[in-house]
């Protein structure tokens, strides 16, 4: 089975409702809407959502009455504190206050006109629970083909990472050919570039730092910067594990392969 891509459908009272509660409060956009019904979606990966009013004649009989009870639709975020206080600020009805499981697992939850519950959660260990197993505690790790990511203007092959039996942190290498140019971006998450051979030029608020090898950079999360090298060069990178990018002028965020 190939799915490509996944849908909730749910079946309330009053489809504007719900419809501008999570446009509003979540960033969801209508794809599609008509009489009783709407699509939403976001450009993430986070689930499409359909509304359906009850009683519509689109459904089976013994389905038409039922509504969206029982259900907890959640999502996975970034910094959860802050998405805690917007919402706060923003007069979202927040039903369960933030708080943190023994297990690593941090969430909250509000419900929306319709009584749809929508929880937000982030893991405060990425992808593991909140005690190790002392049999997988150490692991040694080897560069692997499959850990390589090729750009059009760098090659990075991925170390420490959650997939790789890491939890707080990653690590990659980065390696630059002479002219090459990064594009623009910003992370979310503070990173230390150690450039190991060549120099690297980073410009940041206009400003160009030089880095030469056996130096290191600290670049502060939401820093806009973009990294080219003068000649060849390689640098080793690491990084909280949850970091995501964002490109300016454009929507969304984008993951880091070679740190997930």
């Amino acid at each position: 089975m190939n799915v490509s891509n996944s849908t909730l459908s749910l079946t309330v009272a009053d489809v504007d409702a719900s419809r501008d509660f999570l446009c509003t409060h979540l960033g969801y956009e209508v794809a599609m809407a008509d009489d009783g019904f709407a699509s939403l979606t976001r450009e993430d990966a986070a689930v499409d959502i359909v509304l359906l009013r009850k009683g519509t004649e689109v459904l089976p009989a013994e389905q038409r009455d039922r509504e969206a009870g029982g259900l907890i639709l959640a999502l996975t975020v970034i910094d959860i504190d802050a998405e805690e206080a917007r919402l706060r600020a923003a007069g979202a009805p927040i039903t369960m206050p933030l708080r943190e499981e023994p297990w690593g697992e941090r969430l909250f939850q509000m419900t929306d006109p319709n009584g749809v519950v929508i929880q937000l959660v982030e893991w405060a260990v990425p992808g593991h629970s909140a005690e190790p197993n002392a049999d997988t505690a150490v692991h040694v790790i080897t560069p692997a083909a499959e850990h390589v990511t090729v750009s059009p203007n760098a090659t990075m092959t991925g170390l420490a990472a959650p997939s790789r039996g890491g939890t707080e942190l990653s690590t990659w290498t980065v390696g630059m050919d002479a002219g090459a140019t990064g594009p623009e971006h910003s992370v979310t998450r503070e990173q230390v570039w150690t450039v190991t051979a060549g120099a690297l030029e980073v410009t940041c608020d206009g400003h160009t730092h030089k880095v030469l090898a056996g130096q290191s950079l600290i670049l502060p999360p939401g820093l806009v910067r973009r990294i080219h090298a003068p000649e060849r060069a390689e640098a080793h990178v690491s990084m909280r594990s949850d970091g995501v990018a964002s490109v300016p002028g454009t929507e969304g965020t984008r993951e880091l392969p070679w740190a997930r």
